[in-house]
Parts: structure tokens; sequence; C-alpha cells
């Protein structure tokens, strides 16, 4: 029986033979390894298990759902790159995105020769429902990107099932912030839509940004596609052992986010203090976006100063985004402000 998310797939990806290593295939055992031309010597001189499955076993463990609804890529920027492969043809459909959000949506499509369809976002950075119909309706999107808490804003996006149930082809929500915010994750809804792929990392909240592990998380269906697609070893051995570490390791994942909570709110009573903030936005991440009087020399200030932040003008007129960093580092920011 045909899968009805079939019909929104490039007619190459399901016609694509996925590269299996067969190595990965076999049950455990003490094999003798002379099938893969790897050097037999050194200390990560084989491949990497090309399936990830201790890693997925143990995030299915935490995100409470199966292993087979999880694909993992080289940061979520890979997965993003694969998903846009797999659903757009080149020079012919296009993707949705909010604007302004994260520029990697965009890039990725240009990249691949797909239109780019802008939702532009309302003084209180929400869409407004009105141009997402009329915007989408009969039109080549295939995929409606949306992103909250909002990377740039900040903010989440309301009624998000609106968007979901009456968007003609896949919805990717990146949820790359959703640990900082009190909002519901749309993870709990994620079978009740099957066009719905849901990405999350363990870049931000779980501190491993260096590591680069990027989750798609969606249908088995969907999952399948991704991973007959990406590249047979997308993560490192290094990249797959630290975080299952890092992940057993609940309560410091929960008091360093309970602690970034706490300088979160004091670096924004700081902000609204500060004669040179005039206006810090509400925000459900781990930083915020503030607006300031003239933000091309304020910003050279703080370059001068050591402290870096990012430009977000003039996309949002006078905006920076500026993270919460540990104590030192707030207080740098802070004395900067005074």
């Amino acid at each position: 029986m045909e899968n009805p998310i079939q019909k929104f797939v490039r007619p190459n990806i399901l016609a694509l033979q996925a590269y299996i290593s067969f190595r990965d295939t076999l049950p455990d055992g003490n094999y003798t390894l002379l099938d893969a031309n790897e050097n037999p010597f050194g200390t990560y001189n084989r491949y990497p298990d090309s399936t990830q499955k201790k890693l997925k076993q143990k995030l299915s463990e935490i995100k409470n759902i199966a292993s087979s609804q999880i694909a993992l890529g080289n940061g979520s920027d890979e997965l993003i790159d694969l998903i846009i492969k797999i659903f757009c043809e080149p020079k012919k459909d296009a993707i949705v995105v909010m604007n302004p959000s994260f520029a990697m949506y965009s890039f990725y499509a240009a990249i691949n020769e797909n239109g780019i369809i802008k939702l532009d976002l309302d003084s209180n950075f929400q869409l407004q429902k009105e141009e997402f119909l009329n915007k989408t309706k009969d039109s080549n999107a295939k995929i409606l990107f949306l992103c909250l808490p909002n990377n740039l804003t900040g903010n989440s996006i309301e009624d998000l099932e609106f968007y979901i149930k009456n968007f003609e082809g896949i919805v990717v929500v990146d949820e790359a912030y959703i640990e900082f915010s009190d909002q519901q994750s749309i993870l709990e809804k994620l079978n009740e839509f099957e066009n719905l792929i849901v990405l999350q990392t363990l870049s931000k909240a779980r501190a491993l940004a260096g590591l680069r592990i990027g989750m798609a998380l969606s249908s088995a269906y969907i999952v399948s596609l991704i991973n007959k697609t990406k590249a047979p070893y997308n993560i490192s051995e290094v990249n797959m052992k630290t975080p299952l570490h890092a992940l057993e390791n609940v309560d410091e994942y929960e008091t360093r986010l309970q602690d970034i909570w706490v300088k979160k709110n004091i670096l924004k009573e700081a902000f609204e203090k500060s004669s040179l903030i005039k206006k810090v936005y509400d925000s459900d991440a781990n930083f915020f976006l503030v607006e300031v009087e003239n933000c091309e020399a304020f910003y050279e200030d703080l370059i001068r100063a050591k402290i870096l932040c990012s430009k977000r003008f003039p996309a949002i007129p006078n905006a920076l985004r500026i993270n919460v960093g540990n104590a030192e580092e707030n207080q740098k920011l802070i004395q900067f402000l005074n």
C-alpha cells in the first residue's frame, strides 16, 4: 500500500538504492574485519556504525518514540539540506519560511535551486494566517519551515497546529531551543500529523554544539527516506559515543538548564535598567533580541570591548541578538551596559 507522503517525494529519491554497510546488518559478534579496506592499526581506524543504533536507542528512551522514527545528522543543517533534497525538485518546487527566521532554510533551498516563499512576521513576530493561506494555496511550495522558539526573535508561534493542518506538503518544525521554553513540544502530536518532521538538537540545551548532532523526528517512512539519502557515515564514532555519556548525566543537564534560567532573568533585568537598551523582546529561548538607539555604533563598541553578539539589523531595525553566557561573561556585558 502506498504511503500518503509518497506523493510529495521526488521520483529519483523513491528509486534511490540506499548504501548499506553489510557489517552493520550483522548481529553483534567478534568478527575478523577484512571487508572495508581499513588500516588495522590505530584508535579510530574502523568505520563507525552507519545506523547509529546505540545513540538512537538512548534518544528513543528520552524522547519516548521508536528509534525507527529518529534520523541523525551532522547538525540540523545536514538534515535541512536532506529534507529539501528529498521533497523539492530543483528549479520547480519551493519552500516556505518565516521572515525573519533561521537563514539556513533559505540557504539550502538556494543551493538546491528551489524557490523561497517568505511569510513576513507581524510586529509581534507572529505569522499572519490570511497571508499564509494566500501565499501557500495553489503554490509550488512543498515544505513549510517553522522555527519555535524562533531563531532570531526568540518567541514561539501561536496556534501552531493551524499551519500544520492547512499546509499541503511537508511541515518541518525546528525546535532547537525548545528545552529553554515552557511551551509544549509538538513532538507529542507527531503521530497525529503524517506530514510532520520535528527537528531537535544536542547543540543548545545539551551543550554539545561542537559535536554537531541534529535529530529529525518523524514517521518511520519519512525517517527511512532521510536514512537512505544521507551519507553512509555522517556521524563519527567520537560524535556518537560522547553524547551517550552526556545523556546519562541527567542531574548535570537539569542543573545547567536551571542555571541558565536564573542568569537569563538577571540579564533581562540588566537590559531593562540600561539606558543603552531601548527594548527587550520576550524570549522563550536562551537569548534575547534587543533594540538599541544606534545599532551599528553599539555593535562596534561591543567588538572593541571584546564582546561578540549577533547583528540582526537591517532585517530587524536596530536589533541585536545576545545569548545568555556564564556568570563572568554576563557580568562583562552588564558592566559594558552601565
